[in-house]
């Protein structure tokens, strides 16, 4: 948890996780009068070091529930392992989240075509690798779970990192591998993010020229990290620009 004089996120504390060497799950099923079929699975974000877990994660889940969707939040392995990308175990950890919850599907009221994924800032560059490299697993199947697809039905990026290559032009990331079948995107960031907005626009452009559909906001102020938490800054109203996204999808009609 972030100390009282650490900076606070509209006025609150923020509990930071680190050292996770066992990945897990937990499922937070969307009340019965409210249940789409819909799930998310939740990527809290940390720079790949920590993972901010009530901030990007339980209170996510909160929102999810209350318009419908089940949130399933993956506590995935942090700090980066030595001699490997920093993505590449979370990577195998929210593959297999996807797996095994389109394995359970039906045991937990879902349609196992409305599954998608979403992420906070280094957890949006892991919901859009495990968006754009579903057609290979990235580590050998364990047991009948991983004959599902890992591919997620549509993707919500909210003030990602590490989506291009500065030094490069801002190409895009070389693992991120664009094509016509990445999932839908939306994607939310500000002007002022001390992670360079750029790298939104043109993951944006490229999505856009694969023909992939893709909604994006800009806002002018807001920075970086700043969740579900509502402050007098503009950029705290994306959650109605999301639900009003998800629902132009389909995926919030009753199952």
């Amino acid at each position: 948890m972030t100390k009282e004089k650490d900076d606070q996120v509209a006025g609150k504390r923020v509990i930071r996780l680190g050292n996770v060497s066992q990945p897990t799950l937990t499922v937070y099923p969307a009340p019965p009068e409210k249940a789409t079929g819909a799930a998310m699975i939740v990527c809290p974000g940390g720079g790949y070091h920590i993972l901010a877990m009530d901030l990007e994660g339980t209170e996510v889940a909160e929102w999810l529930n209350s318009i419908g969707v089940t949130a399933v939040l993956v506590k995935y392995r942090v700090p980066a392992r030595k001699g490997q990308e920093r993505y590449l175990a979370p990577q195998q950890d929210a593959q297999r989240a996807l797996s095994l919850t389109r394995q359970r599907a039906k045991e937990w009221g879902l349609n196992p075509q409305r599954i998608g994924i979403m992420g906070f800032s280094a957890g949006a560059h892991l919901s859009a690798v495990t968006s754009t490299r579903y057609d290979k697993r990235a580590y050998e199947p364990i047991d009948d779970a991983d004959k599902e697809s890992c591919r997620p039905d549509f993707t919500m990026l909210i003030y990602p990192a590490y989506l291009t290559v500065k030094t490069n032009g801002d190409k895009i990331a070389p693992e991120l591998t664009i094509t016509s079948n990445t999932p839908p995107t939306f994607l939310i960031q500000t002007q002022d993010d001390g992670v360079r907005v750029e790298s939104s626009v043109f993951y944006y452009l490229a999505l856009k020229n694969a023909k992939v559909p893709v909604e994006m906001h800009l806002y002018p102020s807001g920075g970086h990290g700043y969740g579900l938490r509502a402050t007098e800054k503009a950029v705290t109203t994306w959650p109605q620009r999301a639900e009003q996204w998800l629902r132009g999808l389909g995926v919030l009609e009753k199952k």
